[in-house]
């Protein structure tokens, strides 16, 4: 160790009841398996869906695959008893090879291809979402009598990803839209929304439901009589240990009341998380492959970077809480990939102990938007093997 590297202290140790099993379940993965790996704990996938069904008991959870379409986290969902959202043809045919039922998918998309609204017909998947005229008259010319949700654009105030700059019609237009659908022949069953990923602030949740009862009520009054009400996605999880401002508990009691307050009983109440259900189970394991020193602190090459599953970073804004199996005095550290670009560096500032080559460095909640937006075989590094456990 470098005499003039700034020596951190040491940080209050985790109850040994979570770091023991997480650690000890890494030990024993990395004695039958070449890292980098990605562990998705299959009881912490059941715990998140029961959870979700306990807090928001009236609402559907349609798991958004997008999150991580690993098979083994589909057939979970399936022996739970879930939906699924699908944004596309191929994750359709995915989610209805591993045994979904097509009554249990919502084609999430509000901009599809032509080819995809006639697979989505052939495969009987009627329910999907739309947010313009001109997809309207899409989704009639190829699937007469389709299901329709119309997507409105809600604030995303506090969302870490913004999701109502790409999608959404105005509120205003909403019921034109679905007297429109009716008049081209197709099934105008309710409204959807969504108040972007990540979303800690349950006012967007409360604004955005406020507005479509209001559409409900209209529509109602003229005629349409509206069935379906999807709240999309967004619930926050904990990436780091002691995170504050997540409380899904509290954020649900909250929505569970506003949907009493303003809506009848017979509405159906869906929604579409990913993160939430999926993210918690992920365990992504890396090894140092390399070190050396530089800006007067330690560098460390990991075996996965920002090209495969620290993709989130990029792709998701996420960040993550770096932990190792090695204990000792803390020291600032940098942290980057395999890859020959130098982009691919996931923290110049990460406290951590001195480590050696082999030393490994883990990440829990990193099982959303990380395998799944891996780029495979950049500069000939695969992503982690992901084994479910």
């Amino acid at each position: 160790m470098r005499m003039n590297q700034v020596q951190r202290s040491l940080k209050p140790p985790r109850p040994k009841s979570d770091l023991s099993s997480i650690e000890s379940l890494i030990k024993a993965m990395l004695k039958k398996h070449r890292s980098p790996l990605m562990l998705i704990r299959r009881c912490v996938l059941e715990k998140q869906y029961q959870r979700f069904r306990k807090c928001l008991p009236e609402v559907m959870p349609y798991y958004a695959i997008k999150a991580n379409p690993h098979q083994g986290v589909i057939k979970t969902f399936i022996k739970l008893g879930a939906s699924f959202d699908v944004a596309s043809a191929n994750e359709m045919k995915h989610v209805l090879h591993l045994g979904a039922s097509p009554s249990k998918i919502i084609f999430a998309n509000t901009i599809k291809s032509r080819e995809d609204i006639e697979s989505a017909r052939r495969r009987r998947v009627r329910l999907m979402t739309f947010d313009s005229e001109p997809e309207l008259y899409k989704i009639a010319k190829h699937y007469p009598k389709a299901k329709v949700l119309v997507r409105i654009k809600v604030a995303n105030e506090g969302s870490v990803v913004e999701l109502s700059l790409k999608f959404g019609s105005d509120s205003d237009q909403a019921f034109f839209l679905l007297h429109k659908a009716k008049t081209l022949g197709l099934v105008p069953a309710g409204i959807s929304f969504h108040v972007g990923s990540q979303s800690k602030n349950v006012e967007n949740y409360m604004q955005a439901l406020e507005i479509s009862a209001n559409i409900f009520k209209e529509a109602k009054k003229n005629g349409i009589r509206l069935k379906i009400m999807d709240i999309g996605g967004g619930f926050p999880i904990q990436h780091f240990d002691n995170e504050i401002g997540v409380n899904f508990e509290r954020m649900a009691s909250q929505i569970r009341k506003q949907i009493k307050t303003l809506f009848d009983r017979d509405v159906r109440f869906i929604a579409e998380p990913g993160r939430f259900l999926v993210g918690p189970a992920g365990v992504l394991v890396t090894q140092v492959i390399g070190r050396t020193f530089r800006n007067n602190k330690n560098y460390y090459y990991l075996n996965d970077g920002i090209y495969a599953d620290f993709s989130g970073m990029v792709f998701d804004h996420c960040k993550y809480e770096f932990k190792t199996l090695r204990r000792g005095l803390r020291y600032l550290s940098a942290l980057a990939g395999p890859t020959c670009d130098s982009f691919d560096t996931m923290s110049l500032n990460t406290e951590i102990p001195e480590l050696y080559l082999g030393d490994v460095i883990y990440v829990k909640n990193i099982g959303a938007y990380s395998s799944a937006s891996a780029c495979p075989n950049f500069n000939g590094f695969p992503p982690a093997k992901i084994i479910l456990v």
